[in-house]
């Protein structure tokens, strides 16, 4: 182990002398608006459109390709950041999506590129306006560009029905009231709705194939395993099928035909290490372009000889950096791509794949660019767990250090059964890495990619195995003498918030300090006020943390809520929570901060009344990272900026609460659903 360390620090280049030359960097330059980000090519290459600031939040921003940027008219004016956008097929319109402060009650909004200017942007059109409903995208037309398909839950909050959407007039027809709980529409080549996705009480998913009017069962995964059709074959004969079902562990491609219910293996990880990762198809030719597998980094594997060589002209353009085909023209001959890395800054360029002309856009980060050196490497890692478990990991050493007896900071990703964290540039990271701390991201059991028997051994063990897995990551950074171990903090977001809560109470020695950032502390009350629309996932999310309507199951939740064991906490702890979030309440948080504050505990509390599940504003983001370096230096010793702008400092100010006047609201119970039996 120790021969692996040393020559981790000597591949990163790390030693005492650099340890004075490393500058606090402007918190700005992590989590302030980048310049121009989220560039795409319309369908024809003649316009790119981009991101902006335009009134403090990033907005989208158009120009024709060949005029340069400080040329470009805003198109929105949104006060609220985006959750996407992207073109229609036809070019004629930008579609985009935004929420309400954080509540995740989608609209999908429509703006004519080309339209004038009405007062500063042109006017945007509201195509799904109804208050307090989720709009979901199934399928964007390309044989009718005016069309899109999109699930609408107007009718029961629980359950979406499928909409035919004319984006030029907002016009919408019902295509399937959704009275028997389907939580999938799947659209083939020819955009003919073929299959249906079904999820009973139990967690049970059937794909049902829809022939006319009549729905046959031809699959069927059990709430342990996964399914999904990721698309289709070339003449629609069959679905490419992503299944872990039965005796398979790690996820793998097949393609299944849907009237014999025929199903013949494409393909799984060469290496045999990790699940299925992705399938890339070719919209002109309908044939595979590349299949991926992530395991401590992404590996593609490709199909197309004519993609694969352009993949590697540009991989010799930049190396030691990953490249990603971020937007391309219809016909796939221009490209936009992204080119980063753990360390790097990212950018963009345009690439002409016919004369393979490369030529530089913008950098999202450009004042972050110019100061990238002191930037710190990600390195995959792996440790064993209480169990013996290996656990799959990425440690970050913050840039001039030595590497040894350093603070650190376990930093957990949210979820938590799918999602995992990934190699590569992360602002989070970067920013502590640069107050002075190592980084540990465990991707812990219940982490998604790593196969079925790795995700499913997190059901039922949360603050149990799970938490382990968190640490004894942190026993293997002081045994490998990179930890100091009495300065060591753990911080997240959903579940890597409850996991703060828990490491602090459930292992109480271990941390110094905790920052939870919108996690539940309260698994009876997580569960009683999920939103309505999350109630086909009700049998996953039991199976996760335990059934409240058993003894066996209480039990567990009881066990596993942090809220009852406050008694143990005994470490500062700093508390995010967004008032709008629909996934964990304001009252997970209200809970623990007046328990704690009853006990005579210490507490920080940070409420954003225009913030839902995570912090979307950067002033926002700001203010609360601005809070977090501060806290952690006066508990673990790194370093902070003390100094901020004005509306950052005002706005911290704003969020933070006075804790002797937190009253406990219980959230809301979630809407039982109207399904048919």
């Amino acid at each position: 182990m120790k021969k692996i360390f040393y020559a981790l620090l000597l591949m990163i280049g790390i030693n005492t002398a650099q340890a004075q030359e490393v500058p606090l960097l402007d918190r700005g330059l992590f989590f302030g608006n980048p310049e121009i980000s989220g560039g795409q090519l319309s369908p024809d290459g003649k316009w790119i459109s981009f991101t902006k600031e335009y009134g403090g939040i990033m907005n989208i921003w158009v120009k024709k390709i060949d005029d340069p940027f400080d040329k470009a008219r805003p198109l929105t004016d949104s006060k609220r950041p985006l959750n996407g956008y992207f073109w229609s097929e036809d070019g004629k319109y930008i579609l985009y999506v935004k929420d309400n402060n954080g509540d995740e009650n989608m609209n999908i909004f429509a703006v004519d590129p080309m339209a004038k200017a009405t007062s500063g942007v042109p006017a945007s059109r509201n195509i799904t306006p109804l208050k307090e409903v989720a709009a979901q995208i199934y399928m964007v037309s390309r044989k009718d560009p005016d069309l899109l398909m999109v699930g609408l839950n107007n009718r029961d909050k629980a359950w979406h029905d499928l909409y035919s959407l004319k984006i030029s007039t907002g016009e919408m027809k019902k295509i399937y009231e959704n009275t028997d709980r389907v939580t999938g529409y799947d659209f083939d080549w020819d955009e003919k709705l073929r299959v249906l996705s079904k999820t009973d009480d139990k967690g049970t998913t059937q794909f049902l194939y829809k022939d006319g009017d009549k729905l046959t069962p031809i699959y069927e995964t059990l709430v342990t395993e996964n399914a999904y059709i990721s698309n289709w074959n070339e003449d629609n004969s069959k679905f490419y099928l992503v299944t872990n079902k039965g005796d398979l562990d790690k996820s793998a491609l097949f393609l299944m035909d849907p009237k014999t219910k025929q199903i013949s293996k494409v393909e799984a990880d060469p290496k045999g290490k990790v699940d299925f990762g992705g399938l890339s198809m070719d919209r002109n030719t309908r044939k595979i372009i590349y299949t991926s597998y992530t395991g401590d980094k992404t590996e593609y594997y490709w199909k197309d000889k004519t993609w694969e060589d352009n993949y590697k002209f540009l991989q010799g353009k930049f190396p030691g950096r990953e490249v990603n085909f971020a937007s391309s023209t219809k016909d796939y001959s221009k490209f936009l791509i992204s080119v980063w890395g753990d360390k790097y800054a990212s950018e963009a360029y345009f690439f002409d794949a016919k004369t393979r002309q490369l030529v530089f856009q913008y950098t999202p980060r450009a004042e972050l660019k110019k100061v990238e050196k002191y930037l710190a490497a990600m390195t995959p890692v792996s440790y064993k767990s209480s169990d013996g478990l290996e656990i799959p990991a990425y440690l970050t050493l913050p840039a001039g250090s030595n590497g040894k007896n350093v603070a650190v900071v376990v930093l957990v990703h949210g979820g938590p059964k799918g999602p995992r964290d990934y190699w590569g540039y992360n602002s989070t990271v970067q920013f502590l890495a640069n107050r002075g701390y190592a980084v540990l991201q465990p991707n812990f059991r219940a982490s998604g990619g790593y196969g079925k028997k790795f995700q499913n051994g997190g059901d039922l063990q949360w603050g149990k195995l799970m938490q382990d897995d968190i640490t004894w990551g942190v026993k293997y950074l002081i045994d490998q003498g990179i930890a100091d171990k009495n300065k060591v903090a753990i911080m997240g977001g959903s579940y890597g918030g409850y996991a703060t809560l828990a490491g602090l109470a459930f292992t109480p020695d271990v941390y110094a300090a905790g920052v939870d950032i919108v996690g539940p502390s309260n698994l009876f009350t997580l569960l009683d006020s999920v939103p309505a629309y999350w109630e086909s996932g009700r049998a996953f999310l039991y199976g996760m943390v335990g059934d409240p309507r058993t003894e066996e199951g209480k039990k567990r939740m009881q066990e596993a809520s942090p809220l009852f064991s406050v008694d143990k906490i005994n470490k500062p702890l700093l508390i995010v929570q967004g008032a709008n979030d629909p996934r964990v309440k304001q009252a997970e948080a209200d809970q623990i901060v007046i328990a704690l504050r009853d006990k005579g505990k210490k507490v920080n509390y940070i409420l954003a009344d225009d913030e839902g599940h995570g912090f979307r504003k950067p002033v926002n983001n700001m203010a609360m990272y601005a809070e977090t370096e501060k806290f952690l230096s006066e508990v673990i010793g790194g370093r902070y900026q003390k100094d901020m702008p004005e509306n950052v400092a005002k706005r911290l100010k704003e969020m933070t609460v006075d804790i002797t006047k937190v009253t406990y609201k219980p959230a809301e119970k979630a809407k039982a659903a109207k399904v048919t039996p």
